[in-house]
């Protein structure tokens, strides 16, 4: 009997320290072909204009102030009047984006292509759709709240 106690108490303390585990965050080829998108925790939501989103959070860290996932959009054209409030880069799977800032300077992001907006950028943002995967900082964590 006295062997079984060790023992027993050694698994159990390996079981609560295995539950605290902290692991990378992986986006699997699969994930990304749309397998994230049939998750229970996808937020689906369709805009005032009419177009459709869904977006899937792979990870957000335990301070708050940095975040990943992927998201999709149907057609849209969206004017950023006030800065984009989050330092963000996109990855863009499929579709593109037309970015034109607000000196009149337009960028096209197409699929294979990276961007990064900073929190101070406004313009006029314009798609036929996209999926892209996203990366979010965001200093004082409010852009996750």
């Amino acid at each position: 009997m006295k062997f079984y106690v060790p023992v027993i108490a050694s698994l159990l303390f390996s079981a609560s320290v295995a539950a605290e585990v902290i692991t990378p965050a992986k986006m699997s080829q699969q994930d990304l072909a749309g397998a994230m998108f049939k998750q229970d925790d996808m937020i689906k939501t369709t805009h005032d204009d009419g177009h459709v989103t869904e977006d899937v959070t792979s990870l957000l860290s335990s301070d708050g102030k940095f975040s990943s996932g992927v998201y999709k959009s149907s057609a849209t054209r969206s004017e950023i009047t006030e800065p984009y409030g989050v330092d963000e880069f996109m990855y863009f799977l499929s579709g593109s984006v037309t970015l034109t800032s607000s000196d009149g300077s337009v960028q096209v992001i197409n699929a294979g292509e990276g961007v990064t907006v900073p929190k101070e950028w406004t313009g006029i943002w314009e798609t036929e759709g996209y999926t892209k995967i996203w990366v979010i900082y965001s200093e004082d964590g409010s852009a996750f709240e």
